[in-house]
C-alpha cells in the first residue's frame, strides 16, 4: 500500500518544452543559426541543457563552445520561465485527488534549485507540497537513487510505499534503486530513451485519469 507519490517535473507534471524551446531558439538567433521547430527540439527536453543544445546546435559537452552556449541558454530561460508553462491536462484534477486521499506526494527533478523552486511556486505546485526535491539536492542527481531516498525521507516514507512518476527511463532506474514503485507515463518527451515497454517500469500510463484509478486501490489507510 502507498504513502507517498513522487513526481518528476518536465514532461510528468509540466509541459515545459514551449519555453525551453523559446531559449534555444533566441540562443540560435543570437548565433546567427536558423532556429528548429519546437516538434524537433520537444523530445530532448528532459535531457535538459545537453539535449537541447545537442538538438539545437548538434554539439555534445565536449565542444569548446558547449560551456559558454549552456551558460547563456541557462540565463535566457531563467528570464522566461512559465510563460508558456503550464500543467498537463488532467493533472491539476489528479493532484487534487492525491489530497483527497491524504496521500503525502512531492516532486523529484533534475533541474536545478534555480530554476525548479520560482517555476514550482508559478505553477501552483508549491507550496502545496513541502518536498521540492532539484537536480542540486543532492550529490548526485537521476539515475542515481538519493534525490529519491531524501524525498522519501523528507516525507518520512519507505520507498517501498513510495511511487515514481516519471517520462524518462533514467526516472525508472533511479527509483527501482531505491525500491519505489515506478510508473512510466507516455505523455511526455521520452527523449532518446528508447521503447518506453523497454524501460522496466512497473506499470506504463497514457493519462493521468489512469493513475488516479490506480491509486484509489493502493493508498494506505490513515
Amino acid at each position: 500500500m502507498l504513502e507517498a507519490i513522487l513526481f518528476d517535473l518536465d514532461g510528468t507534471l509540466a509541459d515545459t518544452a514551449p519555453d525551453l524551446g523559446q531559449a534555444v531558439n533566441t540562443l540560435l538567433r543570437e548565433e546567427a543559426r536558423p532556429e528548429q521547430p519546437l516538434a524537433k527540439l520537444r523530445p530532448y527536453t528532459s535531457a535538459g541543457v545537453r539535449g537541447l543544445l545537442h538538438a539545437g546546435f548538434g554539439i555534445a559537452p565536449e565542444h569548446p563552445d558547449y560551456d559558454r552556449l549552456a551558460q547563456r541558454f541557462l540565463d535566457l530561460y531563467a528570464a522566461r520561465l512559465c510563460a508558456e508553462t503550464r500543467l498537463f491536462a488532467g493533472i491539476p484534477e489528479l493532484l487534487d485527488q492525491i489530497e483527497a486521499l491524504r496521500l503525502d506526494w512531492g516532486v523529484v527533478t533534475n533541474k536545478r534549485r534555480r530554476f525548479t523552486e520560482p517555476l514550482t511556486v508559478q505553477l501552483g505546485l508549491s507550496p502545496r507540497t513541502p518536498c521540492i526535491i532539484s537536480g542540486d539536492s543532492t550529490a548526485a542527481p537521476k539515475p542515481s537513487p538519493l534525490p529519491l531516498l531524501h524525498a522519501c525521507a523528507l516525507l518520512d516514507c519507505a520507498p517501498e510505499r513510495s511511487l515514481y512518476v516519471g517520462d524518462d527511463q533514467r526516472d525508472i532506474v533511479a527509483g527501482k534503486a531505491a525500491g519505489c514503485l515506478t510508473v512510466a507515463v507516455s505523455w511526455g518527451y521520452l527523449g532518446d530513451s528508447g521503447p518506453i515497454e523497454e524501460w522496466g517500469a512497473d506499470q506504463i500510463i497514457d493519462h493521468p485519469d489512469e493513475l488516479a484509478a490506480f491509486l484509489v486501490t493502493h493508498v494506505a489507510p490513515r
